[in-house]
């Protein structure tokens, strides 16, 4: 049976650039005897070849089958120290460790005082890009030194050290607690979703309260402080409190904003505030600040004002082509956005090997309700059933919820209602067996449930009296993210009006905030 992408080592192999794979080479041909070594065959076999087995690598190489083994795990050691080696992927931490490494070196050799000033640059620098722990780690290095190397210069060293190695210690306790309540409110969302009702709004208050540490603001440092807008933003977004989740994301960024050289030391963290900061926008419909931060996003991206690597791009390519797409539903330009998905699906099979399955879904639904909102319902359907029919796929509730609820729509708009009643059933099952049944999904599938009773020249006013029904549950603080996922009232307006969705939506851009 081929061996592809579940293979660690040859994930690896493939995973190198031409840049990559020359240097790997160069490394392992420093001593002319590895010009015939083993794990060399392998490489340039797994280089090669698009799957694999053990019996092509008995077959096309000179390795026995009871080294095969060995010489994988050889070779993957081999590859990953070569990649540290490569300047593309040295960071400030990789820097600092190096430091410290020399260090250690030379408090090996007794060469006490040279170690001491390596590791004063190293902490140095480890503060100032608010690497704590590393920071936290050097002290300690220097506080044994000292204690066999009393520097007669600075007579109050030891106590130095001492409160150095205290405040640190404090330091990252605190950002290890506002770390893991950022985390904890995160699977918190995954297991319970949002609020959806005063009761879970209560539990949820309760449960943050109880594990925010003390804290006093002008205290904290850059690390401390992007921990605790994270903590804000999740327990926000939980609470389904957009503007205040735009709040704390714009606080997250605000960070970077001030101290640029963070982009390049914490790009990951840069690239997710920058896009929980379009999500707020997007919910809250500001569409001016909404194009300006995406206009920012694409600025630092093109000036490479963010590190590059493998990891940056392919978060530059998710985050900024997921909030393209959103731009294009906030002004309402649906057939212009078409235009983008067709560049989009391209890309996306590039990006394929590196995104998570759900992160692809997501793509699927926002280019569903693309082709939705351009009226197109039976290319909507198609991606719908992408979703719909992947059984092993774990999605979000609410997505798959609404995925279901959008299909029942489509298939209305389109005159596919041959078999929409057997529709009707499997989606209502669906969302009771997901305990996700809002009023608003109930209030849809009731009305297309009756369809089929109601005489056509009554339909307009069964239009207008759903469009109603629906109306007072716009601005719910429970029921609004219905209408984030799907714009039903737009729908229905368009159905009311006799005019295509994309004209209702367009109206309704030109009215959003400036």
């Amino acid at each position: 049976m081929a061996i592809e992408q579940k293979d660690v080592l040859f994930t690896l192999v493939k995973s190198l650039s031409k840049s990559e794979k020359r240097q790997f080479k160069l490394y392992v041909g420093r001593l002319g005897g590895n010009s015939e070594a083993n794990f060399i065959s392998l490489f340039n076999l797994l280089d090669k070849v698009s799957a694999f087995n053990d019996d092509l690598i008995l077959k096309k190489t000179n390795i026995k089958k009871q080294q095969i083994s060995n010489t994988k795990a050889h070779l993957y050691k081999q590859i990953l120290v070569s990649l540290r080696l490569n300047p593309v992927h040295q960071n400030v931490r990789s820097q600092i460790r190096e430091q410290f490494d020399f260090a250690a070196i030379l408090y090996n050799k007794g060469l006490y005082k040279q170690s001491l000033k390596i590791l004063d640059k190293a902490k140095e620098m480890a503060l100032h890009s608010g690497e704590n722990n590393l920071a936290y780690e050097i002290v300690e290095f220097e506080k044994i030194i000292e204690s066999q190397y009393i520097t007669r210069s600075l007579s109050n060293r030891a106590d130095e050290l001492s409160e150095q190695a205290k405040a640190l210690s404090l330091r990252n306790t605190r950002i290890s607690k506002l770390s893991n309540l950022s985390l904890q409110l995160y699977s918190l969302m995954l297991k319970e979703g949002y609020v959806k009702d005063d009761i879970d709004s209560k539990k949820v208050k309760l449960y943050f309260e109880k594990r925010l540490p003390n804290y006093k603001l002008s205290d904290l440092e850059f690390r401390e402080r992007l921990f605790l807008y994270k903590a804000y933003l999740w327990h926000s977004l939980i609470m389904q409190d957009f503007v205040l989740s735009y709040k704390y994301s714009q606080k997250w960024v605000d960070l970077f904003e001030n101290k640029p050289i963070m982009k390049k030391h914490n790009s990951v963290f840069y690239l997710k505030g920058v896009n929980y900061l379009l999500e707020s926008l997007y919910l809250i419909k500001h569409k001016t600040k909404f194009n300006k931060v995406l206009e920012n996003l694409n600025f630092d991206i093109q000036n490479k004002n963010i590190a590059i690597n493998e990891n940056t791009n392919t978060l530059t390519f998710l985050y900024y082509s997921q909030n393209k797409l959103n731009l294009y539903f906030l002004e309402g330009r649906f057939n212009k956005g078409i235009d983008y998905v067709k560049k989009l699906l391209e890309e996306i099979k590039q990006f394929e090997a590196k995104i998570d399955a759900h992160h692809i879904m997501v793509f699927y639904y926002k280019i569903a309700c693309m082709y939705f909102g351009a009226g197109k319902n039976e290319e909507c359907i198609f991606y719908l059933e992408k979703i719909i029919n992947n059984k092993e796929l774990k999605m979000r509730e609410d997505l798959l919820c609404f995925t279901r609820v959008l299909n029942l729509v489509a298939h209305y708009d389109a005159g596919l209602d041959y078999d929409i009643d057997k529709l009707i059933i499997s989606t209502y099952k669906f969302l009771l067996k997901m305990n996700d049944l809002h009023e608003v999904q109930r209030k849809i599938i009731l009305f297309l449930k009756n369809l089929s009773n109601i005489y056509p020249q009554d339909l307009h006013k069964a239009f207008i009296k759903l469009h109603s029904e629906l109306k007072v549950f716009e601005n719910h603080p429970y029921e609004k993210r219905s209408f984030l996922y799907l714009d039903i009232l737009s729908w229905l307006e368009s159905k009311i009006q006799n005019v295509p969705v994309e004209v209702i939506i367009k109206q309704k851009a030109k009215e959003l905030i400036k």
